[in-house]
């Protein structure tokens, strides 16, 4: 059997999305090898789901923020010697001491995205952390923090870089219909949850629209998803006077959200926290120019100057510059589009996310019957 730990599957967000992928290579690495597998959700709600990537269909049980429920079906797990426990965030790494207690031969696998281990720890998760056979990371940066912060030692570390979602490329594939408020003329997108997340950036984007819409006055600002941080966001947008150019579009289903990419003219995010970037890609795929900040895992996707630009968390200046660059020569931009959408296509695909996923996980059995070891 093998085991995965997650802390929600159903929700939209980068996360979420990283743990089904995760979770659906996990079901189809145990169903070709004659193994079983327990899908464990610490927050969604109690019945069993059945959701799927790519045609690849995934059962996992919700425990609705229950920790008994969500503890207990582990440890039998270990009862039934399981031989990979996959904790796919590092609070959820402490449960695996567990398992691994009742049935020796498994390996813990704990993933760490980004910010959450950019600072030490308590105790526990990263104790967990240094216990673990390996820590899988989306980046280099992120690597970098776990050995640095955590003290997790370098050997026990491997860079899995996540992949752009497949059911993502059949959306953009079929042109769903924009959202009625969607604005016309030139549009720059941001994406993301709009809660406790003001690192992200945006407010450096509002405060950039002044000099660019004296140039431009038919370019808009469309802010993607909900949460506390709009309202304030809403009144940054009064305090420069752009709030007629700055569009909150709160509520859009997945369908919507591929739609306004497939719509903009460049995405940006110039935030400085992020452990990778899944909407870089999203952006990428739909062949738009992207700006990040050179901070975090964000140059690992952006390649500066070919596929978009990466400027300094807060240097309004830089985000002005590099959006006048690519407003001013349009065909720069969709030069910049084409090379992300190939870089996806070549670097971030799905089937290499899984088949590397498959042989990690491979390697782990076979290292737990004494007969292999773990490549990294």
């Amino acid at each position: 059997m093998i085991l995965g730990l997650f802390t929600d599957l159903e929700p939209i967000g980068g996360v979420q999305r990283a743990g089904r992928h995760v979770a659906a290579v996990m079901a189809e690495f145990a169903c070709s090898s004659g193994r079983q597998y327990r899908l464990l959700s610490l927050n969604d709600s109690r019945k069993l789901h059945c959701m799927s990537v790519a045609g690849r269909e995934f059962v996992f049980d919700g425990c609705e923020r229950n920790k008994v429920r969500f503890i207990s079906p582990a440890i039998q797990a270990g009862w039934k010697k399981a031989e990979v426990v996959v904790a796919a965030y590092p609070t959820l790494g402490p449960v695996a001491p567990f398992v691994r207690g009742l049935g020796p031969r498994a390996k813990s696998v704990v993933i760490a995205h980004g910010v959450e281990v950019w600072t030490p720890l308590p105790p526990l998760p990263r104790l967990a952390l240094r216990m673990a056979d390996l820590v899988l990371t989306p980046t280099r940066d992120t690597a970098k923090h776990v050995a640095a912060h955590q003290g997790v030692a370098d050997g026990r570390i491997r860079v899995l870089p996540w992949a752009i979602d497949p059911d993502f490329l059949t959306l953009i594939s079929h042109r769903s219909a924009l959202p009625a408020d969607f604005p016309k003329g030139r549009v720059i997108l941001t994406v993301g949850r709009w809660s406790g997340e003001r690192y992200k950036g945006v407010d450096t984007l509002i405060a950039a629209l002044p000099s660019l819409v004296a140039e431009w006055s038919d370019l808009h600002l469309v802010v993607a998803g909900g949460g506390s941080d709009n309202s304030w966001l809403e009144q940054t947008a009064d305090e420069h006077g752009v709030r007629r150019h700055v569009h909150f579009l709160r509520g859009l289903s997945y369908e919507a959200i591929a739609a306004c990419y497939s719509a903009c003219e460049i995405f940006a995010m110039p935030s400085r926290g992020e452990g990778f970037g899944l909407v870089y890609l999203e952006a990428m795929a739909c062949s738009k120019p992207v700006i990040g900040g050179s901070h975090g895992g964000a140059p690992e996707v952006i390649e500066d100057g070919k596929t978009g630009f990466l400027v300094r968390h807060g240097d309004v200046d830089q985000v002005v510059a590099s959006l006048r660059t690519l407003l001013a020569d349009p065909a720069l931009g969709q030069a910049m589009g084409a090379k992300g959408r190939e870089r996806v296509d070549r670097e971030f695909s799905f089937d290499s996310f899984a088949k590397s996923l498959r042989q990690i996980l491979s390697d782990l059995c076979d290292s737990g019957d004494g007969g292999g070891h773990v490549r990294h």
